[in-house]
């Protein structure tokens, strides 16, 4: 009899110290942010991306040279005190053209990713709720765009592109429509998947008896329950746009010049000569792609261990 009163004692108290404890409990987005702030190279290429982000940002502003602004007389100039990246064949500072071609370069992967997501979201997630014919339809679509090579089918509108003479400026814009064409299908697929499961779940049930609209269902309850699988997705997609964007532009199929990318800047290797004697024409560039794809893909391996620690045994 005692022992019965204690312990039911006990478990009155600890059941009145719940909302306490619960009040206690950071946020989620706290707790996220705490394990991504314990994964060293994560944060260390969230640091690097930062300030080259705000190098190609404020940079080409700071320097002491135009973009295109010629010099004949120190044509293809190896890196020195006043040109400290060296200069192009048309006497134009390498440094501030770098700059300026990471600023496109990272536009492009930005914007195309932004794109992509928004219509795969939007696609995956009326495919998984609707399902039906709806879902037939866009999944079938999705699974035809995916069974095309990417590269060939972007080299194939590049060259569109280039038969029907669109200007250097409103190809920028075309590139980043022809990434977020391409880029949609994988994340309206993950989309679903996620949309499927969810739904069945007991809150889906009590938003039914409720009697909610469809539209507060989906987007009030369904949808912020995917962000965490959209914002690894997010991160590798800009990578992979970035990648794309210098393949095609590498080829001449992409951004052209005058316009700076870092893909049309490597044009230099092309050439025998420039590439074995003139490394800085084409290294700058290529480095930057190397450093920028790598460092985003570290920082997506972080926010998916932050946001889902199961997946990779991270401490909470």
């Amino acid at each position: 009899m005692l022992a019965t009163l204690f312990f039911g004692r006990r478990r009155r108290w600890r059941q009145a110290q719940l909302p306490a404890l619960a009040q206690l409990s950071p946020p989620p987005a706290a707790q996220a942010w705490r394990r991504l702030r314990r994964h060293r190279p994560a944060m260390i290429s969230l640091a690097l991306l930062v300030l080259l982000a705000l190098l190609c940002l404020i940079g080409p502003s700071l320097s002491p040279w135009r973009d295109d602004a010629g010099d004949v007389l120190n044509i293809n100039q190896a890196p020195s005190g006043a040109h400290w990246l060296g200069t192009d064949f048309l006497g134009r500072d390498i440094c501030t053209r770098l700059l300026l071609a990471g600023r496109i370069s990272l536009t492009i992967g930005l914007v195309s990713m932004l794109l992509s997501v928004t219509l795969g979201y939007l696609l995956g997630a009326l495919s998984g709720y609707l399902g039906g014919v709806t879902d037939r339809l866009i999944m079938r679509f999705a699974d035809l765009l995916m069974t095309i090579p990417g590269l060939p089918l972007l080299i194939i509108m590049g060259a569109m592109l280039t038969e029907l003479d669109v200007s250097p400026d409103y190809r920028i814009y075309m590139v980043m429509i022809m990434l977020s064409l391409l880029g949609w299908p994988s994340l309206a697929r993950l989309v679903r998947g996620q949309i499927l499961s969810l739904r069945e779940r007991d809150f889906m049930l009590a938003t039914e008896v409720l009697g909610l609209s469809t539209r507060r269902r989906l987007f009030g309850h369904l949808l912020p329950n995917t962000v965490p699988i959209l914002v690894v997705v997010a991160t590798m997609a800009v990578a992979n746009a970035i990648l794309s964007e210098s393949a095609l532009s590498y080829l001449g199929l992409g951004v052209v010049p005058p316009t700076p990318s870092w893909g049309n800047m490597m044009d230099a290797a092309n050439s025998l000569i420039d590439f074995q004697r003139r490394p800085w024409l084409w290294m700058p560039p290529g480095l930057a792609i190397f450093v920028t794809v790598v460092a985003i893909n570290i920082l997506g391996d972080g926010l998916r261990d932050a946001l889902d620690p199961k997946m990779n045994g991270v401490k909470r």
